[in-house]
């Protein structure tokens, strides 16, 4: 494994124009052109090339077309999930998403970062990434944004539309930019 690649993995400020990580998001992206080209009645197809990008797909869970991630193997979904339409995985951290979770279409979850007070390590590409966790039974309206370094704790629902920029107490319904707490479930 190479120096940046581990940089990444560590969550410290590393270089994603690496050989080592484009050969890896070239793999990523090929599996995912290979899945976004299957047809409706596909799913065993859609089910094998899943598993062969991720890192773990439960049981009984499920991902509609189109999908778009960076590296797959650092998405690990529980049982019983499901990602509508559009999904975007940036996971240049690790994406941890429970058992019976359903995602609403065009959602996001954003791992990367870029240094906001150094403007000439940004200039050159320089990034860092945080991981995110989402717990069991989360729902997410359509269009949710869930930023870097964010957990959501079970149970919680967050409306359509929301950018999650803080972590998420279990039991909630959040929503807005930012996303707030509501009132509790």
């Amino acid at each position: 494994m190479g120096e940046h690649k581990e940089r990444m993995l560590r969550g410290e400020l590393y270089r994603d124009s690496d050989p080592e990580l484009v050969a890896q998001r070239r793999q990523a992206q090929t599996l995912c052109d290979e899945f976004n080209r299957t047809a409706p009645d596909e799913t065993e197809r859609r089910d094998t090339v899943l598993r062969q990008l991720l890192g773990k797909l439960g049981e009984g869970s499920w991902i509609m077309p189109r999908f778009q991630c960076d590296y797959g193997y650092l998405i690990e979904i529980g049982a019983n999930s499901f990602l509508n339409y559009d999904a975007i995985l940036l996971d240049c951290a690790p994406i941890s998403i429970g058992d019976d979770v359903s995602i609403g279409p065009r959602c996001q979850l954003l791992t990367a970062l870029h240094p906001m007070e150094d403007h000439e390590m940004r200039r050159r590409r320089w990034e860092s990434a945080a991981p995110i966790r989402i717990g069991d039974n989360v729902w997410f309206g359509g269009g949710v944004i869930v930023c870097p370094g964010v957990t959501i704790g079970d149970n919680t629902v967050v409306g359509a539309g929301s950018v999650v920029t803080r972590d998420l107490p279990d039991r909630v319904f959040a929503a807005g930019n930012p996303a707030r707490v509501i009132r509790q479930l």
